[in-house]
């Protein structure tokens, strides 16, 4: 999600991802076409006499409308801030807040392995979200009742900003609640085993959540679909960082003496004769023995056969590197991968000079490698479980 850019504050991007686009006004439909009912609920709540019917005349309701659901993302944002601000408190960078379908996103660059400071940076958006509704309700309590537009908008708020808490706080791992219960269960056992075990716990959530949303809100339904993949994700991601902890590119790299390479005069048709032949997806190119490109199976897809003789694989090949220091982190290398979506990166030392190749399947066999010498779990991991890269 990399949105729409719309300004900063404390120094953190603040976007709009385009599927908010789509919701906010979509919110402001629901909730203005629902005064009514809604004005019934803040009433028996909060022992108010709004008259719904009143609000419900003309343009009156979707202004209504626009203003709560403008306010009930504001505060989403608020909480997502609540988050960052205490995580930059402890030296973590953010990389943006970003508004989206399902509500907001704090992108942090790392995410915090201290069970302390993890549980701290969670529950801080809730209470952030519980404040916004006590000062919505302090606000619905002043007002007097000639003003029933803003009572209606400031109980709307103090409502759903007091459930939004709520609801953060459940168990559904990566939302709020699920990070802490990781950082509880962290206590006493290794990151990546707490991860596990509150993912666990965040799958089943989603599953009930859905089977819930079958029957009562369909949105729920695709909520716990983003629940679980979230959940899977960063189980994932965790259990990668902690079996490459303390590996370098350099462990488990292909080292230039072992590489098949192919020279800058090869043919496109030579060059897919030896990918056939010696199974291989993609080459590093060298000139006078030194590297100048990588090329890829797609990159010889795109010549047409009859003209594959006449090209050669300087026309095609790729000569802007990622390339990668062989004393990197084996999760450096993941991460890159990753970014610029490619499934191999050139290992280049502080001389310049190439030194091997790491490639995706590199990686996945240090990992299996590496788990078979004792783990969290035995579970394989196959170049699917990477990733997507080219």
């Amino acid at each position: 999600m990399r949105g729409i850019r719309i300004g900063s504050a404390f120094g953190i991007p603040i976007r709009l991802d385009l599927t908010f686009l789509l919701i906010l006004p979509l919110f402001a439909w629901l909730i203005g076409s629902d005064i009514g009912n809604l004005s019934v609920l803040i009433n028996n709540l909060f022992g108010a006499s709004i008259d719904g019917s009143a609000l419900s005349d003309g343009s009156l309701q979707w202004i209504l409308g626009s203003a709560a659901a403008i306010g009930l993302f504001g505060g989403v944002l608020l909480h997502e801030f609540g988050h960052s601000l205490v995580a930059m408190r402890y030296g973590y960078e953010i990389e943006s807040i970003t508004l989206w379908l399902f509500g907001g996103v704090a992108r942090f660059k790392e995410i915090p392995e201290d069970w302390k400071q993890e549980f701290t940076i969670a529950v801080a958006g809730p209470l952030v979200s519980v404040a916004i509704g006590i000062v919505a309700y302090a606000g619905f309590v002043a007002l007097p009742a000639s003003q029933a537009p803003l009572k209606f908008v400031t109980g709307y708020l103090a409502l759903m900003n007091i459930s939004l808490a709520v609801f953060n706080m459940l168990p559904g791992f990566p939302m709020d609640g699920g990070r802490v219960l990781r950082a509880l269960l962290a206590r006493t056992r290794p990151h990546a085993k707490a991860t596990q075990m509150a993912a666990e716990v965040g799958k089943v959530f989603a599953f009930l959540l859905g089977i819930f949303g079958l029957f009562f809100n369909l949105f729920l339904v695709a909520l716990a679909f983003f629940i679980y993949m979230g959940a899977s994700g960063e189980a994932q991601q965790t259990v990668l960082k902690a079996t490459f902890q303390d590996v370098v590119v350099n462990d488990i790299m292909t080292t230039r003496e072992n590489l098949d390479v192919v020279d800058v005069e090869t043919t496109v048709a030579e060059l897919l004769e030896r990918m056939f032949v010696e199974r291989h997806t993609g080459y590093p190119v060298l000139q006078n023995g030194y590297l100048v490109g990588m090329v890829t199976l797609d990159d010889a897809r795109g010549v047409r056969e009859v003209e594959r003789d006449a090209y050669r694989v300087e026309d095609i090949m790729s000569d802007e590197l990622a390339t990668i220091d062989p004393s990197a982190d084996a999760m450096e290398a993941i991460a890159l991968m990753q970014e610029r979506s490619v499934g191999r990166l050139p290992v280049v030392d502080e001389q310049g000079e190439f030194v091997g190749l790491v490639s995706r399947s590199d990686l996945v066999t240090a990992f299996n490698i590496i788990r078979s010498r004792g783990s969290l779990d035995s579970t394989p991991l196959n170049e699917g479980g990477l990733p997507q890269l080219r």
